[in-house]
C-alpha cells in the first residue's frame, strides 16, 4: 500500500508592524533627501557654479586642458566620474551647456569643437561624446586664479580618493555672468546673465562706495543681457525690483528684419527662454485656424551664418504691424521669470543684485587674503633659508671643515646647526647645496635677494592688515578682466513706453458685410461686392432666415441658442461667402452643444443699458434683461445661463427702440403687445411675467416682430394690459 505523505503546512510569518510617527519620518527620510538636492544638486553658489559644473571643469584643469589642446569629450567625461558619479549622459549634458559650439552662455567656459547643438533649438541634437573635443577657454584662467595657493577649500571626493574645491575662486562675479536655472525641492532658482564689462563696473563701483543706491547700480549694470540677443522691453519699476528683492519678471522680443525685395521678414533673434520649435509649432497652429492670413509662408533657415526664421508675407501688408501681432500670439515676445537663489555657505538666500556683489566681495576678499597668506609663508621660508645662506657667506671654509670633519652622515646637520647658531631647517638646506655652488659669487647672488623679500614681505603684510589695499587688489584685476574679456551687449534695451500695445481690431480688415442667420443654424457674412450680382439667398430645403442685418467686417457678434447660453464671435472669423452658398454651420464653427441651435443673431460693439435682450417663453410668459448684463471682459467667448431655463424659449428679439410682438398659442389664438408692456428685470435668470393667458395644456409656439399677416380687420389682437388673453386667428 502506498503511504500517505501528510503535506505540512508552512506557517506565513509576517513581520511585525511599526509605526512611526509622520514627523519623524520627514525628519529621518524626507528631510535628508531635500537638502542633498538643495544642496549638492540644484541651486548654484557664489562662484556661480552647481556642483555639477565644478566637478567638471575642475576636472579639466586636473587634466592640463586650461593650455593643453583639445582632447575628446569622452575621456572628459570618463575622467569627470571620478568626482562626479551620477553617470556619463548627465556629465555630458552639462558639458555641452558650457561649451561654445553650444551658445548658451555669453562668456562659454569650454572651447568645442563639432556639433553640441544649440540653444535656441531643442531638436537640434548634440553629437556623441566619442566625436567631439573640447578644452577649457581662456576665461577660465580666471575661475582657477590661486586654487593652487589655497585660495579654496580642497576636501575628499565621494570615496576619498582625492581631494576637489568646495568653491572655485572666480575672480569676476560670475554668478551674475553665468545664467543658471535648477528646481530643488520646494525651491528654485533662475537667474539670467548680465553683460561682464557692466558687471565689473558695478562691482568696481560697489568695492569704492558700499552704500552704494540702486539707482545707481541700475546706470552702471543696465539690464540682464542673454547671449541669443533679442530686445528687452526695459520697465524701470520691474526692473528696480528685481535689482533690489531678486524676484521679478521682464519681457524678451525677437529681433527681426524686413526684405522689401522679397517681401518678407527674417528674425534673426528669439528670446532666450524659447525655442524654435515651440515657435513655429504655434505659427503652425495659428495659420491653420485662418489667424495668419497676412502670411502665405514661413520656414527654418538656420545655417552655418546662424539662426534665421524667415516669414513670407502678402503684398501690401505692413510688416512691423504684424510682427506686433505675432508678438502677441506667439512666443516672439516671452516672458523671463527671476528667482535669485543662491547657496551662501550651504544656506539658500534669494537676494537683490547688490547683495549677490556684497556676498562675491566677502567671498573674494577671502580668497585673495589665503591667496596672500600662501605667498606671504613661501617667501618668509624662503628668506629664513637665505638668512643661513648669509651666515655662511662669513666663512665658507667652516662650513666646508666641519662637513669634511663629521665622521657619520647623520651628524653633518646637527654640527652646522652648532657652528653656525641655525636651526634645522636652514642646515639641511646648507647640507644640501652642490659643491660647485659653495662660492663666494654664487652665495652673494642668493643673498641679494634678502632685501627685496624683506620689502614684499612687509607690503604683504601690510595688505593683509589693511582691508582697503585688498579691494584696491579687487577693482586692479577686474579691470584688467573688463578690459580683455568685455564684450558689447548682445540683448538690446528698448524701454517699454516705446512699444505700441497690440490691437486686435488695427489688424482686421475692415469692409462692409451682410450677415445672414437661418433657423438650422447656418451663417453666411457676404460682402457687398458680391451681392451687386445676385442677392438671393440660398437655403437648405425646409429653411428659412432667421436674422439679417448690415454690419463691417470688425464688427463683434453675439448668438443666443435654445440651450439659454450666449455665444460671441469676432465677423473676421468667418469666411466670406456668397449668398447662393449654404455658409458656416455654427453648432460646428461654435462648438456648440449636442442639439444646440441659435435662435438669435445681433451685431453687439456695445452693451448699453439702454437697450435690451427680449426672452419670450412656452409657457406665456416673458421677459426683457439689459444689455449691459450680458458685458464680459477678456476673451472670454461663451456665457452660460443667459436667461431662464424655467420653460422653452419661443423666440429672442434684440430691443433698441420699443417694437410691436406677435404672439401666437397652440390653439391659433394671438395678441399683439409693445415690447414696453414686458417687465424688465435685473437678473439674467429672470423667469418673467405673464405677457399671454393659456388654457390648460396650450403653449405659445411663435413669436415674431413681422405683422404683415395681421389685417386691418384684426386690430382686437392688440392689447395695451398684460397679462391678455388671445384673439383667434384668421
Amino acid at each position: 500500500m502506498a503511504r500517505k505523505q501528510k503535506k505540512e503546512k508552512k506557517e506565513i510569518v509576517y513581520a511585525p508592524i511599526v509605526y512611526q510617527p509622520i514627523t519623524e519620518t520627514i525628519e529621518k527620510n524626507y528631510m535628508p533627501y531635500v537638502m542633498s538636492v538643495i544642496v549638492s544638486r540644484a541651486i548654484p553658489e557664489i562662484d556661480g557654479l552647481k556642483p555639477a559644473h565644478r566637478k567638471l571643469l575642475y576636472t579639466m584643469y586636473q587634466m592640463g586642458l586650461l593650455k593643453g589642446a583639445r582632447t575628446k569629450s569622452a575621456n572628459i567625461v570618463g575622467q569627470t566620474m571620478k568626482l562626479n558619479p551620477h553617470g556619463d549622459a548627465s556629465i555630458y549634458e552639462t558639458l555641452v551647456r558650457l561649451t561654445r559650439g553650444n551658445a548658451t552662455l555669453l562668456h562659454p567656459l569650454v572651447d568645442s569643437k563639432g556639433s553640441f547643438g544649440k540653444q535656441y533649438s531643442s531638436e537640434m541634437k548634440y553629437a556623441a561624446a566619442r566625436y567631439t573635443e573640447c578644452k577649457l577657454d581662456a576665461i577660465c584662467t580666471e575661475l582657477f586664479e590661486g586654487i593652487d595657493k589655497n585660495a579654496v577649500d580642497m576636501v575628499d571626493n565621494y570615496d576619498a580618493t582625492m581631494k576637489e574645491p568646495v568653491l572655485l575662486p572666480t575672480t569676476f562675479p560670475n554668478i551674475l555672468v553665468m545664467p543658471n536655472k535648477g528646481i530643488a525641492v520646494g525651491m528654485a532658482s533662475d537667474i539670467c546673465s548680465f553683460n561682464l564689462a557692466e558687471v565689473c563696473d558695478g562691482t568696481i563701483a560697489l568695492l569704492r562706495k558700499p552704500n552704494l543706491s540702486v539707482e545707481k547700480m541700475m546706470e552702471l549694470i543696465k539690464a540682464p543681457d542673454f547671449s541669443g540677443g533679442g530686445v528687452l522691453l526695459y520697465d524701470e519699476e520691474q526692473m528696480k525690483q528685481i535689482y533690489q528683492t531678486g524676484q521679478g519678471s521682464f519681457k524678451l522680443r525677437a529681433r527681426y528684419v524686413y526684405d522689401k525685395q522679397q517681401s518678407c521678414i527674417d528674425i534673426i533673434q528669439i528670446p532666450y527662454s524659447t525655442t524654435i520649435e515651440i515657435i513655429l509649432s504655434k505659427l503652425t497652429a495659428l495659420y491653420k485656424e485662418g489667424k495668419l492670413k497676412e502670411i502665405t509662408d514661413f520656414r527654418d533657415e538656420i545655417d552655418l551664418s546662424g539662426f534665421k526664421l524667415t516669414i513670407d508675407i502678402r503684398k501690401g501688408v505692413d510688416p512691423d504691424k504684424l510682427m506686433s501681432k505675432l508678438f502677441k500670439l506667439t512666443a516672439l515676445e516671452d516672458s523671463f521669470k527671476c528667482n535669485f537663489n543662491v547657496l551662501i555657505g550651504s544656506v539658500p538666500r534669494t537676494m537683490g543684485v547688490i547683495e549677490i556683489l556684497n556676498e562675491w566681495i566677502k567671498f573674494r576678499l577671502d580668497c585673495l587674503r589665503r591667496e596672500i597668506a600662501f605667498d606671504l609663508g613661501k617667501k618668509k621660508d624662503k628668506l629664513h633659508l637665505l638668512l643661513a645662506l648669509g651666515k655662511i657667506l662669513l666663512d665658507i671654509d667652516k662650513a666646508i671643515r666641519i662637513i669634511r670633519r663629521t665622521e657619520m652622515e647623520e651628524d653633518v646637520v646637527p654640527n652646522l646647526m652648532k657652528g653656525f647658531d641655525i636651526d634645522e631647517i636652514q642646515a639641511n638646506y646648507i647640507a644640501e647645496i652642490k659643491l660647485r655652488h659653495l662660492n663666494r659669487e654664487y652665495i652673494l647672488n642668493r643673498i641679494s635677494e634678502i632685501e627685496g623679500l624683506q620689502k614684499e614681505i612687509e607690503d604683504m603684510e601690510e595688505t593683509l592688515k589693511d582691508e582697503l589695499k585688498q579691494k584696491a587688489l579687487i577693482i586692479k584685476q577686474l579691470t584688467e578682466i573688463k578690459k580683455k574679456y568685455g564684450q558689447p551687449r548682445c540683448t538690446q534695451i528698448l524701454p517699454i513706453g516705446s512699444v505700441t500695445a497690440y490691437q486686435e481690431e488695427d489688424h482686421i480688415e475692415n469692409y462692409n458685410a451682410r450677415f445672414v442667420l437661418t433657423r438650422e443654424g447656418y451663417f453666411k457674412k457676404i460682402t457687398f461686392q458680391s451681392l451687386r450680382g445676385n442677392d438671393e439667398q440660398k437655403c437648405k430645403d425646409g429653411d428659412e432666415i432667421l436674422n439679417l442685418m448690415d454690419g463691417e467686417n470688425t464688427d463683434n457678434l453675439v448668438f443666443l441658442t435654445d440651450q439659454c447660453q450666449l455665444y460671441r464671435a469676432k465677423a473676421d472669423d468667418f469666411g466670406t461667402t456668397k449668398a447662393s452658398a449654404l455658409g458656416d454651420y455654427l453648432p460646428v464653427t461654435l462648438k456648440m452643444d449636442a442639439d444646440e441651435k441659435p435662435i438669435l443673431m445681433n451685431i453687439q460693439n456695445k452693451y448699453p443699458a439702454k437697450e435690451n435682450f427680449i426672452f419670450l417663453f412656452a409657457n406665456g410668459k416673458g421677459v426683457r434683461v439689459s444689455a449691459s448684463n450680458y458685458e464680459i471682459t477678456g476673451n472670454r467667448r461663451k456665457i452660460t445661463s443667459a436667461f431662464s431655463k424655467t420653460s422653452p424659449i419661443v423666440a429672442a428679439f434684440y430691443e433698441k427702440a420699443p417694437m410691436e410682438i406677435l404672439l401666437v398659442s397652440s390653439d391659433n389664438r394671438a395678441i399683439v403687445i409693445k415690447s414696453s408692456l414686458i417687465p424688465l428685470m435685473s437678473t439674467r435668470t429672470s423667469g418673467g411675467s405673464t405677457l399671454m393667458s393659456l388654457k390648460k395644456g396650450q403653449t405659445i409656439v411663435r413669436a415674431t416682430t413681422d405683422l404683415s399677416e395681421i389685417s386691418d380687420s384684426e386690430k382686437s389682437l392688440k392689447k395695451i394690459k398684460i397679462p391678455a388673453t388671445g384673439v383667434p386667428l384668421k
